[in-house]
């Protein structure tokens, strides 16, 4: 690995109780360069913007993927990230599905240590607190030509994260806009997923919602995903998310909550989730609680749900009796270092780079 320190630091003008989620950046990324059918040497360097032009395939044809993962600081300093193999594997799962070349563990994972060691004082310490990172791959050959691109790049990038949603939202359960169709790309990371979503998500916002509820493409009968997360669903003591498929991304936390739950005796069902059994239940008093779990929200708990003209609301149950709040709890403690970490998920992060 190259190791250019930056010689301006701009940690001194970082407020850990007072910064934008996603408008902060450490000092460093590490990026990588793809050419000739090979990678390059992966570079740890300054961060700041780099060379690109207009024409850059890209940008013009969508070849791009990331991933969002997380670094944690403890009450003794110690850094840790949180199932990073997970990540590694998925963005390369990506990268394949759109064409891609797939990084090396190495890459990977040696790089995002690399990064999160040497910019540690960048990761606040606290409740809700943590450091957001974004590995990404994406082409970045100058051609108008629709095919393949023969250039890529794959950096590492990151900003001080803090709680996301404070309070419960209100979400829309869509009739008409899906964000996946099957033989698509849902199953990927892909960066257009997110820009085909936000259309849809604006028009929900405007009658009055904070995100939405993804249904099927071809019916629209069934729970995929809520805006970007995965969905949980409670009936009665019974938990119930939809599987993992090429229309439903295979997030990190979803697993981890799903395991988290087995381990505490919850009921746990991976099915299909029909619209009118989430309605029906609501309507009769046995629909305890929906959420979405993702890496930056980790959990965000609906208290309505918009269906047919109608706002549905949802029981407020105290965090005692929240499953969600519970799982999250248990989750963050996992994260934060609170407690034993029985699924070897914790990962700490040496200080390896204190002499470069």
């Amino acid at each position: 690995m190259i190791i250019q320190k930056t010689e301006n630091s701009r940690i001194s003008t970082f407020d850990p109780n007072n910064f934008s989620f996603g408008n902060t950046f450490i000092d460093h990324m590490i990026i990588c360069e793809y050419e000739d059918g090979k990678w390059g040497d992966v570079k740890l360097v300054p961060y700041g913007p780099l060379m690109f032009t207009p024409a850059m395939m890209g940008v013009n044809y969508g070849q791009a993927c990331f991933e969002g993962m997380k670094a944690y600081k403890d009450k003794d300093g110690q850094v840790f990230l949180f199932r990073p193999e997970k990540n590694f594997e998925r963005i390369n799962k990506s990268a394949k599905r759109l064409a891609m070349p797939e990084v090396t563990e190495e890459m990977f994972l040696d790089g995002l240590k690399a990064l999160v060691d040497i910019d540690r004082d960048w990761i606040p310490q606290g409740e809700g607190m943590s450091l957001y990172i974004r590995p990404l791959i994406f082409a970045t050959e100058e051609a108008l030509k629709a095919r393949v691109a023969n250039k890529y790049m794959f950096a590492i990038v990151a900003t001080p994260a803090k709680s996301y949603y404070t309070e419960p939202v209100s979400v829309k359960i869509s009739d008409h806009y899906s964000r996946a169709a099957s033989g698509g790309v849902g199953s990927a990371k892909a960066a257009g997923n997110y820009a085909a979503s936000f259309y849809p998500t604006q028009l929900a916002i405007e009658e009055g919602y904070e995100q939405i509820i993804w249904t099927d493409d071809s019916t629209h009968e069934y729970f995929e995903e809520s805006g970007t997360m995965n969905v949980f669903v409670r009936i009665n003591d019974t938990i119930y998310t939809p599987p993992t498929s090429e229309k439903i991304l295979d997030g990190v936390t979803r697993d981890s909550f799903i395991q988290l739950a087995k381990k505490r005796g919850i009921e746990v069902k991976i099915e299909p989730i029909k619209v009118k059994d989430v309605i029906e239940a609501q309507k009769n008093g046995t629909l305890k609680e929906v959420w979405g779990v993702g890496t930056a929200v980790v959990t965000t708990v609906f208290q309505a749900l918009g269906y047919n003209g109608e706002k549905l609301q949802l029981p407020r149950l105290s965090d005692e009796d929240s499953y969600a709040e519970m799982l999250k709890t248990d989750l963050v403690n996992i994260q934060s270092n609170l407690t034993e970490d029985p699924f070897g998920w914790r990962v700490q992060v040496d200080h390896v780079l204190e002499t470069v």
